[in-house]
């Protein structure tokens, strides 16, 4: 027996909705519409006006401009892009980077007030701080390169954080016969032995934080050639210098055979390693060689592309202090 009874629940405006049952307990009227008038003789029992509520009638046409807008915004990308060619993922680039325009080394000094400002009555200097454990041989043979291209007030000095420095790194720029005013050069050019965990470089002391890093000096160096790459081109050339610094110079045996294949691929088809003229990645790739000691264990094509190296007068310079 029940202990209390709870009137049911099934009734809204004298509609029984017990013969609904169980797919509705009961009907609740709809929130989107607007109620019906109190007293209307026009509406019977249980029927309710289809009246649209207008907030959302609004929403509706909002959406529905949206889409068309989104439709429309889809058409204009889909007709983009058949105008423009994207390439394979296997695309080879070897095309690009032999038509690549590129001006030689040899060609006429490029305008170094353009490329490092214009000083009025003071001489550019490049200030490259160097640890003599680890001497950065990249910066020496884009030093000689420097030298071919413009004159350079080069100067080497020992900090006091260094006990002692070789002879042959104190005299790695060469003896000076013509001593000239200093305003007659074009770039100074100042090596400082410096016990820093790496090479550090200012070209204008007061306004800009030091370049760190061989790879890093090595591309803005190389940058005072004025030579200009298409972004293919420049973009191999910083993924060889990477390789160089950081796998076949400071990586595990395992990561510098690897780099050797590649170079040996690479050097199959090209001189170079980007194209058919030298650039700042064969300078840090040869001395990565030189320093770790793999170069007798390069593969044949690494091998030759060395000897093209060592033939140039600013490589073979550095191999005597490698003696």
């Amino acid at each position: 027996m029940p202990m209390y009874k709870v009137r049911p629940f099934h009734r809204v405006g004298g509609e029984v909705l017990a013969g609904q049952l169980p797919t509705c307990m009961y009907r609740l009227p709809s929130l989107h519409r607007r109620p019906p008038p109190a007293a209307s003789p026009q509406v019977g029992a249980g029927e309710r006006p289809e009246e649209v509520d207008p907030s959302l009638q609004a929403l509706e046409s909002r959406q529905e401009e949206i889409l068309k807008r989104l439709y429309e915004l889809k058409s204009a990308v889909d007709g983009l892009s058949k105008m423009i060619q994207t390439p394979d993922a296997d695309f080879d680039v070897t095309n690009i980077i032999q038509t690549d325009e590129c001006s030689a080394l040899t060609t006429n000094g490029a305008d170094l007030d353009l490329m490092l400002g214009k000083d009025y009555g003071a001489l550019k200097d490049i200030v490259i701080n160097a640890n003599p454990s680890l001497p950065p041989l990249s910066l020496l043979v884009l030093h000689s390169l420097l030298c071919e291209r413009y004159k350079v007030l080069s100067a080497v000095h020992t900090h006091s954080s260094v006990k002692s420095v070789p002879e042959n790194l104190l005299k790695c720029f060469g003896e000076q016969t013509k001593k000239q005013p200093r305003h007659e050069y074009q770039l100074g050019f100042t090596l400082i032995w410096k016990d820093v965990p790496k090479p550090q470089m200012k070209f204008s002391i007061q306004t800009m934080c030091p370049i760190e890093g061989e790879g890093n000096i090595a591309r803005f160096l190389f940058s005072l050639f004025g030579q200009k790459y298409n972004a293919v081109t420049s973009t191999l050339i910083d993924s060889w210098v990477d390789t160089a610094i950081f796998q076949l110079k400071e990586g595990s045996s395992k990561e510098k055979g690897a780099v050797l294949r590649s170079m040996n691929a690479a050097l199959g088809k090209t001189s170079w390693l980007v194209g058919n003229e030298l650039t700042v990645a064969d300078i840090v790739a040869w001395c990565a060689l030189q320093q770790t000691g793999s170069a007798n264990a390069a593969p044949a094509n690494v091998q030759k592309w060395m000897k093209s190296c060592e033939n140039l007068a600013p490589f073979s310079s550095v191999i005597k202090l490698l003696k």
